[in-house]
């Protein structure tokens, strides 16, 4: 396994050390349960592009995507791994269910473990159902938080993991938990569902990095599909790429902690999604992006 020196998209923090802005996210893996010798050769394709860091959790494909990670890259320190907890896999029409206790969260995190062969997570990231899409609960019915970040913020002084992050939650949620050390924060984000800006700002000011999924949208309804957008797709024109490229350039444009962990099970698309970090777009090109966004 070759991991290339170039960072794609630049570099920043996550979890005590520097990655490429651009990473990929291992939920696309669980498409290669008959072949998982393919998958490994996208992840190689992948480092050998630049791909410092991956995105996965132990219930994608009930820990296909780990153990595809794990033959890929072993516990390569080269590679930064970030999983998170807080559902587990079922059987049933809705695959998860929610698994927010702390003594849940542990086992969660010795899960991934064992299935990445690894002794050390990079970092976690705590998805709470506070928001969607995806699994929610009432506010009355959320485990406490403080209870989830004592234990989050032992596995971390165990040396389990490296550092703690947050996914589907609101921006009070993220200043009670600032003191224990927030390294990113994972929330539906995208050119045309910019809800959380007041959310981006704060991690810009206090430099957490900004992880968003989904960013060119969704089959949910609150998610619309960026590369459908006609502004998109003229400026793709207009500067020789896809839609879905422009839409993955303006979110780095946008802020400079983001980081992007587009998934695919196609290296071809693999190959674009990287190539977003030479996309430049001209000033005036963004604050078209900006007000599309704005008026979504």
């Amino acid at each position: 396994m070759t991991v290339s020196t170039i960072r794609p998209g630049g570099e920043w923090g996550l979890g005590g050390r520097r990655v490429a802005r651009i990473g990929y996210g291992a939920m696309a893996l669980e498409r290669f349960a008959d072949d998982r010798d393919a998958a490994v050769a996208l992840l190689h394709r992948a480092a050998e592009l630049g791909v410092d860091h991956v995105d996965t959790a132990d219930f994608y494909g009930d820990s296909l995507a780990n153990d595809i990670i794990r033959r890929a890259f072993g516990d390569a320190e080269a590679i930064a791994v970030v999983s998170k907890v807080g559902a587990r896999r079922v059987n049933g029409p809705v695959p998860l269910a929610l698994a927010q206790q702390p003594q849940e969260l542990r086992g969660q995190v010795e899960a991934n473990l064992r299935s990445l062969g690894r002794e050390r997570l990079d970092v976690v990231n705590l998805r709470r159902p506070e928001i969607g899409p995806g699994l929610t609960v009432p506010d009355d019915e959320l485990v406490d938080l403080d209870e989830q970040l004592a234990e989050m913020v032992a596995m971390r002084d165990e040396g389990l993991i490296g550092g703690i992050g947050l996914s589907a939650v609101r921006l009070p949620t993220l200043r009670r938990a600032l003191p224990a050390g927030i390294v990113c924060v994972q929330n539906a984000y995208s050119l045309l569902a910019r809800d959380f800006e007041d959310m981006l700002d704060l991690c810009v000011a206090e430099g957490v990095a900004w992880v968003p999924f989904f960013p060119l949208g969704s089959a949910f309804p609150q998610m619309p599909k960026v590369a459908d957008q006609p502004v998109v797709q003229r400026i793709a024109t207009e500067v020789g790429a896809t839609p879905a490229q422009v839409g993955l350039a303006w979110l780095l444009a946008h802020a400079p902690n983001t980081l992007l962990i587009a998934g695919t099970a196609s290296i071809s698309h693999l190959e674009e999604n990287v190539a977003v970090g030479e996309l430049r777009l001209t000033s005036e090109q963004i604050a078209e992006l900006d007000a599309v966004g704005a008026d979504a």
